[in-house]
């Protein structure tokens, strides 16, 4: 049964966050609002629960899943990132951006692109999320909570818990969440000089990052 955080938006409970990465370091799935739609999270060095939460979205080891980071130099860790990169990065972040970087070595494999040894790499502005990765201490392996068969992300803490009560961990409750998925821009062209790809349009601006 999924335990139910309810958390202040923007004082986030600290001994309520302590308990929900309790939860995540022990092999749960959580779904946690970002500052673009929930989205379905666990921890990095976890298989069986990496596992899990791929099961429960309903896709293979070829899709990208990401890594919620807590910032750049956390970033730059597990991805390999030039300088070009990273000044794009730093201008759209934190924000509802996913960027598809090629992997590290901290990366597990197993997590990476098969064929193209990628992830994908966020830094949300969302403050209950931000507190989480504080009290977890590391990155969050996460999908948006997009379900088998459904249209559109879940987006009511309520109605995902009960969907999903007897396959998370837990659920966060943090007030209102966007109903749009992060934009999503491939960097690794620009490894080789090539420019960036935007592979979908979504609540991040392009302007900003002058792809408009």
């Amino acid at each position: 049964m999924a335990q139910y955080f309810e958390l202040h938006p923007d004082n986030p409970q600290g001994r309520l966050l302590k308990q929900a990465a309790g939860l995540l370091a022990r092999g749960g799935v959580a779904a946690v609002p970002t500052d673009s739609s929930y989205a379905l999270v666990c921890h990095l060095d976890d298989k069986a629960a990496a596992d899990k939460l791929r099961r429960i979205r309903g896709v293979d080891e070829k899709h990208h899943l990401s890594l919620l980071c807590r910032d750049l130099s956390e970033l730059a860790s597990y991805a390999r990132v030039d300088n070009r990169q990273f000044r794009l990065i730093k201008s759209a972040t934190p924000g509802p951006y996913t960027f598809i970087l090629e992997a590290s070595k901290e990366v597990p494999r197993r997590l990476s692109h098969p064929a193209r040894k990628t992830i994908g790499l966020r830094l949300p502005a969302h403050r209950t999320l931000q507190a989480l990765l504080d009290v977890h201490g590391a990155p969050l392996l996460a999908t948006t909570l997009l379900l088998p068969g459904d249209d559109e992300a879940l987006n009511d803490a309520q109605a995902i818990r009960d969907r999903l009560e007897h396959e998370l961990a837990a659920v966060l409750e943090a007030g209102a969440c966007p109903l749009e998925p992060t934009t999503v821009i491939d960097l690794t062209p620009m490894g080789t000089g090539g420019d960036p790809v935007v592979l979908r349009q979504g609540r991040g601006e392009l302007a900003p990052l002058g792809l408009a």
